[in-house]
Protein backbone atom coordinates (compact mmCIF):
# COMPACT_ATOMS: atom_id res chain seq x y z
CA UNK A 1 0.00 0.00 0.00
CA UNK A 2 2.83 2.42 0.76
CA UNK A 3 4.32 1.87 -2.72
CA UNK A 4 1.02 2.89 -4.29
CA UNK A 5 0.94 5.99 -2.10
CA UNK A 6 4.42 7.04 -3.24
CA UNK A 7 3.48 6.44 -6.88
CA UNK A 8 0.34 8.54 -6.47
CA UNK A 9 2.31 11.32 -4.75
CA UNK A 10 4.88 11.24 -7.58
CA UNK A 11 2.15 11.62 -10.20
CA UNK A 12 0.47 14.45 -8.29
CA UNK A 13 3.74 16.33 -7.72
CA UNK A 14 4.85 15.88 -11.34
CA UNK A 15 1.52 17.21 -12.59
CA UNK A 16 1.64 20.12 -10.16
CA UNK A 17 5.19 20.96 -11.25
CA UNK A 18 4.19 20.91 -14.93
CA UNK A 19 1.20 23.17 -14.32
CA UNK A 20 3.26 25.53 -12.14
CA UNK A 21 5.92 25.76 -14.86
CA UNK A 22 3.36 26.72 -17.50
CA UNK A 23 1.77 29.32 -15.21
CA UNK A 24 5.17 30.77 -14.25
CA UNK A 25 6.21 31.03 -17.90
CA UNK A 26 2.97 32.86 -18.71
CA UNK A 27 3.33 35.28 -15.77
CA UNK A 28 7.01 36.06 -16.34
CA UNK A 29 6.89 36.28 -20.15
CA UNK A 30 7.44 39.63 -21.86
CA UNK A 31 4.57 40.88 -23.98
CA UNK A 32 4.83 43.54 -26.64
CA UNK A 33 2.79 44.14 -29.77
CA UNK A 34 5.72 44.76 -32.11
CA UNK A 35 7.57 41.62 -30.99
CA UNK A 36 4.46 39.45 -31.19
CA UNK A 37 3.84 40.15 -34.86
CA UNK A 38 7.40 39.90 -36.14
CA UNK A 39 8.97 36.58 -37.19
CA UNK A 40 12.35 37.43 -35.62
CA UNK A 41 13.20 38.78 -32.19
CA UNK A 42 16.85 39.67 -32.66
CA UNK A 43 16.39 43.44 -32.59
CA UNK A 44 16.91 44.05 -36.31
CA UNK A 45 14.32 45.58 -38.56
CA UNK A 46 12.75 43.22 -41.06
CA UNK A 47 14.08 43.52 -44.60
CA UNK A 48 12.41 40.59 -46.38
CA UNK A 49 9.94 37.79 -46.10
CA UNK A 50 10.31 34.88 -43.73
CA UNK A 51 9.59 32.26 -46.37
CA UNK A 52 12.65 31.11 -48.26
CA UNK A 53 13.20 28.00 -50.34
CA UNK A 54 15.93 25.55 -49.46
CA UNK A 55 17.57 23.38 -52.04
CA UNK A 56 16.47 19.73 -51.82
CA UNK A 57 20.08 18.54 -51.48
CA UNK A 58 20.25 20.02 -47.98
CA UNK A 59 17.19 18.03 -46.91
CA UNK A 60 18.43 14.79 -48.50
CA UNK A 61 21.82 15.19 -46.86
CA UNK A 62 20.21 15.82 -43.47
CA UNK A 63 18.00 12.74 -43.78
CA UNK A 64 20.97 10.57 -44.71
CA UNK A 65 22.90 11.98 -41.75
CA UNK A 66 20.03 11.07 -39.42
CA UNK A 67 19.79 7.54 -40.82
CA UNK A 68 23.47 6.82 -40.27
CA UNK A 69 23.53 8.62 -36.93
CA UNK A 70 20.74 6.37 -35.67
CA UNK A 71 22.68 3.39 -37.05
CA UNK A 72 25.68 4.34 -34.94
CA UNK A 73 23.48 4.71 -31.86
CA UNK A 74 21.89 1.30 -32.44
CA UNK A 75 25.26 -0.38 -32.94
CA UNK A 76 26.77 0.99 -29.72
CA UNK A 77 25.11 -1.56 -27.34
CA UNK A 78 26.21 -4.34 -29.68
CA UNK A 79 29.80 -3.14 -29.56
CA UNK A 80 29.76 -2.93 -25.77
CA UNK A 81 28.43 -6.49 -25.29
CA UNK A 82 30.12 -8.11 -28.26
CA UNK A 83 31.74 -11.01 -26.38
CA UNK A 84 28.62 -12.06 -24.49
CA UNK A 85 26.19 -12.19 -27.43
CA UNK A 86 24.69 -15.30 -28.95
CA UNK A 87 24.81 -16.34 -32.59
CA UNK A 88 21.29 -15.14 -33.49
CA UNK A 89 22.12 -11.64 -32.25
CA UNK A 90 25.22 -11.58 -34.43
CA UNK A 91 23.12 -12.66 -37.41
CA UNK A 92 20.58 -9.90 -36.71
CA UNK A 93 23.34 -7.29 -36.48
CA UNK A 94 24.88 -8.52 -39.73
CA UNK A 95 21.46 -8.24 -41.42
CA UNK A 96 21.11 -4.72 -40.00
CA UNK A 97 24.52 -3.75 -41.37
CA UNK A 98 23.65 -5.22 -44.77
CA UNK A 99 20.48 -3.13 -44.80
CA UNK A 100 22.46 -0.01 -43.93
CA UNK A 101 25.03 -0.77 -46.63
CA UNK A 102 22.18 -1.19 -49.11
CA UNK A 103 20.87 2.22 -48.02
CA UNK A 104 24.32 3.76 -48.56
CA UNK A 105 24.62 2.07 -51.98
CA UNK A 106 21.16 3.40 -52.92
CA UNK A 107 22.17 6.91 -51.85
CA UNK A 108 25.30 6.73 -53.99
CA UNK A 109 23.35 5.44 -56.98
CA UNK A 110 20.82 8.31 -56.68
CA UNK A 111 23.65 10.87 -56.19
CA UNK A 112 22.17 12.04 -52.91
CA UNK A 113 25.57 12.28 -51.23
CA UNK A 114 27.22 14.07 -54.15
CA UNK A 115 27.61 17.77 -53.44
CA UNK A 116 27.45 19.80 -56.65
Amino acid sequence: MSELFFLLMFIVLATAFAIASVIAAYVVSYRSDDVEHSPYECGMKLFGGAKIQFNIKFINFAIMFLIFDVEAILLFPFAVNFLSLRLYVLIEVILFLILMLFTLFYAFMKNILRWQ
